[in-house]
């Protein structure tokens, strides 16, 4: 796992190394292991490494072909590799060193772009091709790995992250306005827009090229899609489970690949701690991690937020070498500057625990396993898709979905709260933003199953990827690698053909619950869905203990709900109230200090909107400090 950045002036005018290497000193936390760097008069790349596989000097990066045609400077895994490997030295290549890295350079060599669609694996690079004097930025499947292109005039500059783009001069800070709307609406960023203007985020399975002479406006192409379907023919649901186990098992196994010391997050969840016991069974005595919560001054659901008891009693069944953080209610304000910093751009949930997860296993291990991706794969949120269950059409389930996943502040309030910019975004669609996701799903709509697997759709390309940019800047801003054993290709291929059926169990119940019903009627639906990830929970009470396959969903999240109400109210109070706070700049500072009053007062949870507010706050003085 490293970190890339590099500079394309496509008009032909010559790089200045030292620009460059200001670009990889920004993201040096990436790769703490060594720095390397290629320049050719208008192209360089640069690489910071964090050694994971071949320790040796012969991973050095950026990487060069035999025939001196090709270069490479690459971030991720590909854990298939000693399988392509093989398969390139049958055709003729020849090997220096036992990475990754160079299997990926001799692919490119022979497959060329193609060569993406036979890695299993979570990957970000770019390859400078003399053959066609074109730079490819490509990024995985998923989009587990980040990366980040800007084009200021003639100059092409890209990165792992955006600090390594705004080293170069050329580069500008200012505040892209639809996307703030659309984090706004979404607590996330759906299109490729970040907080930056002129700073893009490649969309996961593409590949854009920029070629020498061109205007440096990148041909972006995607190579693979998500496609939940339901199958023409479901097979016996015994062979469905037997298969997931069996792939299970194999993608564990897959992400065990490594030559420096690996262990595992244990949240006290069966995602986690299936991926533990199965660690556990090959490693022995295993690293695991769990953060927790003090809840002293929590209150209703806030109770259930700790697991480190179920963490504690999966430790000692599994034998793992264990260790714990309890968060209290100052460790967000603590670590807030650093987070934003990191970061960059918020995006889905509450970040900053996950800040604290990372730190604490990078003080142990340098790749941690993490459970993201069982619930998006599976149906793990079923209480979200019943709101698009039943629908008319395919514009009836837009309103209906959409309407749920404003999760900050509703389309309704817009103008209201983006009042001293309104004129600059009223004419951005966050609906329109939202139904252009589904553009390349084309599922037949036919009946609830489809709906849901458009959610599944929705959810894995929205929220998930989100998690992943999350994942990433916070797990290497400690020199941490983390892996997702559920985003193996086999796997993920495998959910998206399982029948809904097998992932909800209750389904039929919830069709039939009365829209017009009276009373809490969200209440009944979550009662009658809590039970998602039915196929996954069967297979892992195979391997850990029933009470745990069989229980209720819980995010990692703090109690915040109650924090900000009580231990961090002045926190809170002298960050969105004070008279220079930077969002009011962009946001009406009445509009926003009454909805942030009507969670100090009780009248509402505004627990996520008050989170984005602090994190943007802080972003946004940081970016003004650093202009």
């Amino acid at each position: 796992m490293c970190g890339i950045a590099g500079i394309f002036n496509v008009g032909g005018e010559p790089v200045s190394p030292v620009v460059l290497r200001r670009m990889t000193d920004a993201i040096a936390h990436r790769g703490p292991d060594g720095e390397g760097f290629y320049s050719d008069g208008f192209i360089a790349l640069g690489h910071r490494r964090l050694a994971i596989i071949d320790l040796s000097p012969a991973g050095h990066q950026p990487m060069i072909s035999a025939s001196n045609q090709v270069v490479v400077s690459y971030n991720g895994e590909i854990y298939n590799f000693r399988e392509l490997r093989a398969e390139l030295e049958a055709l003729g290549h020849q090997f220096r060193s036992h990475c990754d890295a160079e299997v990926l350079l001799n692919a490119w060599v022979q497959w060329g772009r193609d060569c993406v669609r036979r890695f299993n694996g979570m990957f970000a690079f770019a390859v400078w091709d003399k053959r066609d004097q074109s730079l490819y930025l490509v990024r995985d499947r998923y989009g587990i790995k980040p990366l980040y292109y800007a084009r200021w005039g003639q100059t092409v500059l890209f990165g792992s992250e955006q600090k390594a783009i705004l080293k170069h001069p050329a580069a500008k800070r200012v505040v892209d306005k639809a996307a703030l709307l659309e984090y706004f609406t979404f607590q996330n960023i759906f299109t490729d827009r970040t907080l930056l203007e002129g700073v893009k985020l490649l969309p996961p399975a593409s590949i854009a090229r920029i070629a020498l002479g061109g205007s440096g406006d990148p041909e972006i192409a995607t190579y693979w899609d998500y496609r939940f379907r339901e199958p023409e023919h479901a097979g016996d649901p015994r062979e469905y489970r037997e298969e997931l186990d069996r792939l299970l098992r194999q993608a564990v196994s897959r992400n065990l690949v490594t030559d420096v010391e690996l262990g595992a997050y244990l949240s006290g969840g069966m995602d986690s701690g299936t991926l533990t016991a199965l660690a556990a069974r090959e490693l022995p005595w295993l690293k695991t991690f769990t953060c927790g919560f003090d809840l002293s001054s929590a209150s209703g659901i806030e109770l259930a937020f700790d697991e480190r008891v179920k963490a504690e009693a999966m430790s000692a069944k599994f034998k793992t070498e264990h260790y714990e953080m309890v968060l209290k209610a100052g460790d967000m304000e603590r670590c807030l500057k650093k987070v934003a910093h990191h970061i960059e751009e918020p995006r889905v949930g509450q970040s900053y625990p996950n800040f604290y997860a990372a730190q604490l296993a990078g003080k142990f291990v340098k790749v941690v396993l993490s459970g993201a991706g069982g619930d998006e794969l599976f149906g793990g949120y079923p209480w979200r898709y019943y709101r698009a269950t039943v629908c008319d059409n395919f514009d009836h389930y837009v309103d209906q979905y959409y309407d749920f996943w404003q999760r900050l502040i509703p389309s309704r309030r817009m103008p209201e709260v983006f009042a001293p910019i309104w004129n600059d975004v009223k004419d951005v669609s966050p609906r329109e933003i939202f139904r252009n996701v589904f553009k390349t799903h084309d599922n037949t709509l036919d009946g609830p199953v489809d709906y849901i697997n458009h959610s599944l759709y929705f959810e894995a390309k929205t929220f998930l990827h989100g998690l992943f940019v999350v994942e990433d800047k916070l797990s290497m801003a400690h020199g941490l690698e983390t892996r997702v054993p559920f985003m193996d290709n086999d796997l993920v291929e495998f959910a998206m053909r399982c029948p809904v059926n097998l992932k909800l169990n209750n389904l039929a119940d919830v069709i039939r619950i009365d829209e017009n019903e009276a009373g809490d009627k969200q209440r009944k639906y979550f009662q009658k869905t809590k039970d998602g990830k039915q196929i996954l929970r069967d297979v892992m009470a195979r391997y850990i203990p029933a009470e745990i396959a069989g229980g209720e969903k819980q995010g990692f999240s703090s109690p915040d709900a109650s924090w900000f109400k009580g231990e961090s109210i002045e926190f809170v109070k002298k960050t969105l109230m004070q008279r220079d706070a930077a969002i009011f700049e962009w946001l009406d500072r009445g509009a926003v200090q009454a909805l942030v009053d009507d969670h100090l007062s009780g009248r509402e949870n505004r627990r996520l909107l008050i989170w984005s507010l602090l994190n943007v706050e802080t972003w946004m003085k940081q970016n003004h400090e650093a202009a």
